[in-house]
This record gives structure tokens, sequence and C-alpha cells, in this order.
């Protein structure tokens, strides 16, 4: 996906769910935004889980959807 067609969506998705109240729901935001931003979505998570600690220092929350 090109650069500008992932700016254009993930704007997309700040504008209609930025503004709902909620830590649960805004984390659900910036899971979807990670979705479209990196190319391999499942790796990104992974690494982002694995830590100094080795597999599973940290889990990736993916929110709840508004």
């Amino acid at each position: 996906m090109k650069d500008k067609v992932k700016l254009e969506k993930i704007m997309e998705l700040i504008y209609k769910y930025g503004g709902t109240d909620g830590g649960h729901h805004k984390q659900w935001i910036i899971d979807q935004i990670a979705k479209i931003a990196v190319d391999d979505y499942d790796k990104f998570v992974k690494e982002y889980e694995d830590g100094e600690d080795g597999p599973n220092t940290y889990e990736w929350d993916k929110g709840i959807p508004p």
C-alpha cells in the first residue's frame, strides 16, 4: 500500500474514532493504525511482545472496537 493511501486510511480512522471515550477504544485505534502503517503487522506485534526478558515479556493490547 502506498504511503499516501496509508496516511489517508490512518487519518480517516483518527477522524472517525479519535474522539471516542475509553482507553480500551483508543487502544483499538492504535492497533488499527499499526495494521495499516507497518508492512508485517504480525512480525511487529511479535517483536513488541518479545522484550528484554525473552518471549512474551509484553502483551500487545488490541483494544475493543468502539
